[in-house]
């Protein structure tokens, strides 16, 4: 286990030098730049020039790359450029929502999913097996940002249920950790906790639509393949009720691919809920690093693409880990 944890840590270093290295180039080689985009569109090239040089983005790139691998190595992300603002600070502001706003959808995508997946097998080649292929194949082929548009035209502008935009109305509530879920449970504040969910939902169900069609899939292909098996016979055989074969043999012996998929689509979630935060004005770390990429903010995009890598490399560590209290069988070398 020791070994195995090294191995992936030292994999972890890798990922992240190759990961900086390509942010690094793409963003240095994208037209127009910072110092423009501050100054704007009607600076001299000698003010532009000038600000570059304050900034310290005339230097070589192999300089500036060996700089911020220095800082990265001290866990310094440095300053925004446009704002000044720390970015390590930023990050720790931003990532509750977009945590929040994934794990919303990946429980939405577990809750629908894997019991879509189980009728699905148990159901096959009838009406509600082909319901769910149908329905699946639909969630993967349509588009996050048109299912967001239609979602938010439909239920806010059109209908007005649901609010349009943001994570809390005005002046409800008071945050302490930044989950506003947790914090409205904590505080027992009904008024926090339903306004949060009524904010939470069309983001939710929007950046959910692709894990779940995911899930449903991988967990009808796992529990057929698990129906079939010898085991499933011997415990009908034994007088097993069906509902208690299907859920306790059969889900728990198919839930190592479902699990790996919940690892991948959970960081998947964190890097990709871009288009959903900018649909919504979600204040996370999508929008964040939206918006840095505008402005060609280099440590902003920088910081936050480092830190959404991090949290993705150290959950699929944490699915791989939990392979053995699965399966018992397994074992790290």
């Amino acid at each position: 286990m020791q070994r195995y944890l090294i191995q992936r840590l030292l994999s972890l270093c890798a990922v992240l030098f190759g990961i900086t290295l390509l942010v690094f180039l793409f963003l240095h080689y994208l037209p127009g730049g910072p110092a423009q985009a501050i100054l704007g569109e009607r600076a001299s090239p000698e003010q532009v020039a000038a600000l570059q040089v304050q900034l310290g983005l005339d230097q070589p790139l192999p300089q500036q790359y060996l700089a911020l691998l220095r800082r990265l190595a001290r866990f310094d992300f440095g300053r925004s450029i446009i704002s000044g603002v720390p970015v390590r600070q930023e990050i720790f502001a931003r990532w509750p929502a977009t945590f929040e706003l994934a794990a919303a959808a990946l429980l939405i995508a577990l809750l629908l999913g894997i019991p879509a997946g189980i009728l699905a097998a148990v159901r096959q080649h009838r009406w509600l097996d082909k319901l769910t292929l149908g329905a699946s194949l639909l969630g993967v082929s349509m588009p996050v940002y048109w299912l967001g548009l239609l979602l938010k035209y439909l239920f806010s502008v059109n209908l007005g249920w649901l609010p349009p935009s943001g994570r809390l109305g005005i002046g409800i509530g008071h945050s302490l950790t930044g989950f506003y879920l947790l914090d409205a449970i904590v505080q027992l504040d009904g008024e926090m906790l339903l306004s949060a969910l009524v904010h939470l939902l069309l983001p939710a169900l929007t950046l959910s639509s692709i894990p779940l069609a995911i899930v449903a899939r991988i967990t009808r292909s796992a529990m057929l393949g698990t129906l079939s098996q010898d085991f499933m016979r011997t415990a009908r055989a034994k007088g097993v009720p069906e509902a208690g074969v299907v859920l306790t043999h059969g889900l728990k012996n198919a839930l190592l691919p479902v699990m790996t998929i919940v690892g991948l689509q959970f960081g998947t979630l964190l890097g990709g809920a871009i288009l959903t935060e900018t649909i919504f004005a979600w204040p996370g770390l999508g929008l964040w690093i939206y918006e840095g990429i505008l402005d060609r903010d280099y440590p902003i995009v920088l910081g936050g693409v480092i830190f959404v890598a991090v949290t993705y490399t150290v959950i699929n560590l944490l699915v791989d880990l939990s392979y053995a209290f699965l399966d018992p069988r397994i074992q790290y070398k």
